[in-house]
């Protein structure tokens, strides 16, 4: 990234009229080869009377960048640190329950993992014939921290949720939270290192699912020797794996809330986290993931996590929170963080962008692009684990590195519109006759296991990454499947413009309702 600055910093040194001479070749701006007659009619400044002929100032000062100045300053830190300890942080604090699977887990797309960690947390006792258990699911880049303990009295991320008396009620309720697998925060992820030849996975780690996360769970919990849950509860990407658990282990598993999220990742849910890893693996400090030895891609890391932080609010409420006000108006615009927006945006990329593995939010979102319990997709991903089965059977551990089906290729030709592909598709707002005909039907299938589960399905209307219509769907699917135990609750703009994150800080209306449905 330096080197990059300097020759930028030396290549406008270069084209500076006081350091141009007629002897010089002309400067090129652009693919445009200026004639020096030109150049000096653009950049001709009359010579001030304290200045000689040749001397002259720049018609304006160059800008300052406090804010690049900022990430060079924190890779020359990290790049210090790393000649001591290496770089890499530890994302986990406090202290956690580790459960260590030696028994091999297949995954979705082949993969195989030949033994791995579950890290978790639990709060209230679990009941003598272990069946008051509640499995929480955390988002994207929660840990298992969802509430203080004795031995990590840190708040957790649903803290208010949790306790005596609260939604979930520790009381009733033995509440179980963990650390998906992909994670970094005690869970086997890229930055675990492999048992095989102990260097780090980095992105040797395989292509995960969230069907793939939720097996895994349920690797712990027969580890304690629970045999069905209570409830399964999420948020997110948390209420996704909470439907998936519902469809895999239907048996298992009492209720389900499924709170912001959806029953399959939408184009524009998958748009946003695309441009969020493109952004990351695009810092030359990924390296292709291999940076455990160096510095970390920080600055890609805080570029991603601002656009997703785009995505976890809605604008009128930073209409209302921020306004078009700039940090100091007296100031000149500055081209760095500038607008209050803006310097929210900044600090909240900086506060992320060493707290979470790079390359778990690679793995883990990819893995939220590829969610979909439509019955098409689960047939075919039954179809392609028994192949997987098969080969293992035979002792091959993973698809060979030169297996075609291994390799990705970009398209020969670029994306072209194709009319009658949306032609016949209609939009998920536009409203329907009936439940029945609106749902999909090939989701319908695919959510059948649960049609007799209570399940509580929540939505938010100011949310743009989750949009509510994706919560009428889950609904709608589930009656049309004739489950007639759904409830189906949807906050609008009057109760909360909190966007996605609403489930994180409404404990009135989001709290209440998941306390009222566990009851």
């Amino acid at each position: 990234m330096r080197s990059l600055q300097s020759a930028s910093r030396l290549a406008s040194r270069t084209i500076r009229s006081s350091q141009w001479r007629p002897s010089d070749p002309a400067p090129i701006l652009g693919a445009t080869r200026l004639s020096p007659a030109h150049y000096r009619s653009l950049h001709a400044v009359p010579p001030r009377k304290s200045q000689s002929a040749t001397a002259r100032d720049s018609s304006n000062p160059a800008m300052s960048f406090p804010c690049l100045d900022a990430q060079d300053a924190k890779s020359a830190m990290l790049s210090a640190k790393s000649i001591e300890s290496g770089p890499e942080p530890s994302y986990t604090t406090g202290n956690h329950e580790l459960y260590h699977c030696d028994q091999p887990l297949l995954l979705d797309w082949g993969g195989v993992m030949p033994e791995f960690d579950i890290a978790y947390e639990t709060w209230g006792e679990l009941n003598s014939d272990k069946s008051n258990a509640i499995l929480l699911h955390t988002g994207l880049s929660a840990s298992s921290h969802a509430h203080s303990t004795v031995s990590n009295p840190k708040p957790g991320w649903w803290e208010k949720f949790i306790g005596p008396g609260l939604p979930l009620d520790t009381d009733k309720y033995h509440v179980i939270c963990t650390n998906v697998l992909g994670g970094c925060y005690g869970s086997t992820g890229p930055s675990s290192k492999d048992p095989s030849d102990g260097n780090w996975y980095a992105t040797r780690f395989p292509i995960l699912t969230l069907d793939d996360m939720v097996r895994a769970q349920f690797r712990l919990l027969d580890g304690l020797g629970i045999q069905k849950l209570a409830a399964s509860v999420g948020s997110s990407m948390g209420g996704m794996q909470s439907l998936a658990a519902g469809v895999l282990f239907p048996e298992r598993v009492g209720k389900i809330v499924s709170i912001s999220g959806c029953a399959r990742s939408h184009p524009y849910s998958i748009a946003m986290r695309h441009t969020q890893r493109q952004v990351l693996m695009m810092d030359p400090m990924w390296a292709r993931g291999f940076y455990y030895d160096a510095i970390p891609p920080h600055s890609g890391m805080k570029l991603a996590r601002e656009i997703a932080t785009v995505t976890y609010r809605s604008g009128p409420e930073w209409e209302m929170r921020f306004g078009r006000r700039r940090a100091d108006p007296s100031k000149q615009p500055a081209l760095c963080p500038d607008f209050l927006i803006e310097t929210y945006l900044d600090h909240a990329g900086e506060k992320f962008c060493l707290e979470y593995d790079p390359n778990s939010l690679l793995y883990v979102s990819k893995a939220m692009d590829l969610f979909d319990l439509g019955h098409a997709h689960q047939t075919e991903t039954r179809r392609r684990r028994a192949e997987a089965e098969t080969r293992i059977a035979h002792g091959e551990i993973s698809p060979s590195v030169s297996d075609p089906a291994c390799s990705l290729t970009l398209p020969d030709k670029p994306y072209e519109e194709q009319p009658e592909s949306t032609a016949s598709s209609s939009s998920p707002t536009e409203s329907a006759p009936s439940e029945a005909e609106n749902a999909p039907r090939d989701l319908v299938a695919g959510l059948a296991p649960l049609k007799d589960h209570p399940v509580l399905v929540m939505g938010v209307a100011s949310d743009i990454l989750f949009p509510a219509w994706q919560q009428r769907e889950i609904a709608e699917t589930l009656r049309a499947g004739g489950n007639k135990n759904v409830e189906h609750i949807e906050l609008g703009d009057d109760v909360s413009l909190f966007g996605h994150d609403t489930f994180l800080l409404d404990l009135k209306n989001v709290g209440g309702a998941v306390g009222r449905f566990l009851q």
